[in-house]
């Protein structure tokens, strides 16, 4: 019997971390073959993860060019997949999240007639322009999608909130197989500055920033209140992996330049950069994937943006909200710094995100979904996996959509 084809399609670092643990995944089924279309939207960020994973793509659009556009970017996802699609012919397209990407995978495989499952579904802000353009990307790929692998049973309700309710099923998130995957006690750091610091006489702090919308004076801000905690506690030090965004490494420059306390680094490898977050103390991050990261190494997290579509962090107790406004960052860090019982509580929080059996999950839903598994779910028990919500079953899929399109 000719095997499922299932094509995991992605193109930037966050996509990456969250995709290789399923492409592997899917490649242990026997009645699959994973194939994996790299868009390449963000070139040598994304090859460093699939270095750490060892996963080789079977094609590579390789679209990325100086200081691209969305609209580039999207133009070149879309006719480069004309010709992966027609060679690879998979029965089903996986899409990963919210980027331009994302959309564009989606797209395309709707224009060939492929089904598609959006992996990491049903994130909203309920603002168009906020995350930019992420929520738009994630909004449009789901009224494309058959199979939706919500993270979350709140991610499930936004989807039924749009009339999407067939084909949803909530998984966890893949980030936390991947950290599985990834954190060891022994690890040593390959970056020669992480190499110097003292993580046992130091508290350390991860910072992240670089999203679109964070350009200009939040961008800016950020910075200013970085350089001001650094002021006040001489015992803490910053490591600020920054992005090869030219705009964020001259504001990093400007701002936080020259202070031997602050250090401005190349971006990290996946491996390094899950252990450097298993050793800090704190992490500040406007990054969407650290947010779900972080609870499962008992770190707490200040988002450096104006809202956040992972709310379940928030309410867990693992996230505080920080905006963008220096004075208010700055307050909130200090809370963490001075407070050990607010430190606490956010470190030992539940983590919302699921027990790191995600890409199991998604690929027996795929299975089930395709006549490769017996009708019925696995036992209820085994998809109880957030500590604060009640066991369920995911939806079922309507037996018309199962057969392997355009094959017997």
């Amino acid at each position: 019997m000719e095997k499922l084809r299932i094509m995991s399609v992605f193109g930037t670092r966050p996509e990456a971390i969250k995709m290789c643990p399923l492409v592997q995944e899917l490649a242990n089924r026997e009645g699959i073959e994973s194939l994996c279309c790299v868009t390449a939207q963000h070139r040598q960020m994304l090859d460093s993860v699939l270095e750490v994973f060892q996963v080789k793509p079977d094609w590579d659009l390789d679209i990325m060019t100086p200081r691209q556009t969305l609209s580039t970017i999207t133009s070149k996802c879309l006719t480069g997949m004309d010709e992966a699609i027609d060679s690879l012919k998979p029965d089903m397209i996986l899409v990963h999240g919210d980027t331009s990407t994302t959309f564009a995978g989606a797209l395309s495989a709707f224009y060939h007639q492929v089904k598609v499952g959006h992996v990491e579904a049903g994130l909203r802000t309920y603002d168009k322009y906020s995350p930019f353009p992420e929520e738009m990307n994630r909004k449009l790929t789901g009224q494309i999608a058959t199979l939706h692998f919500a993270p979350t049973p709140r991610n499930r309700d936004n989807l039924a909130k749009e009339g999407i309710t067939d084909g949803v099923f909530v998984m966890g998130n893949t980030v936390v197989d991947a950290i599985h995957m990834t954190v060891k006690p022994d690890f040593e750091f390959r970056d020669e500055q992480l190499k110097t610091l003292d993580f046992e006489n130091n508290r350390v702090v991860l910072v992240t920033a670089h999203r679109r919308e964070n350009y200009g004076e939040p961008m800016e801000n950020i910075c200013r209140a970085i350089a001001e905690l650094s002021e006040a506690y001489p015992d803490v030090h910053f490591v600020y992996p920054v992005h090869l965004s030219p705009y964020v490494r001259e504001t990093a420059e400007k701002f936080l330049g020259g202070n031997n306390r602050i250090h401005l680094i190349h971006p990290l490898a996946v491996d390094e950069m899950h252990n450097l977050m298993a050793r800090c103390y704190l992490i500040m991050t406007d990054s969407g994937g650290l947010q779900e990261e972080a609870p499962s190494l008992g770190k707490p997290v200040l988002v450096l943006r104006r809202e956040t579509e992972r709310p379940e962090a928030i309410e867990a107790g693992t996230v505080k909200l920080a905006g963008v406004e220096q004075a208010n960052i700055v307050k909130l860090a200090r809370e963490l710094f001075d407070d050990e019982d607010a430190y606490a509580k956010m470190a030992h929080a539940v983590n919302p995100y699921g027990d790191g059996k995600t890409s199991q999950r998604i690929v027996q839903a795929i299975e089930q979904y395709f006549g490769l598994r017996e009708d019925g779910y696995v036992p209820e028990d085994e998809w109880t996996i957030f500590e604060n919500t009640q066991p369920w079953r995911p939806l079922r899929v309507s037996p018309r959509h199962r057969t392997i399109s355009g094959r017997t």
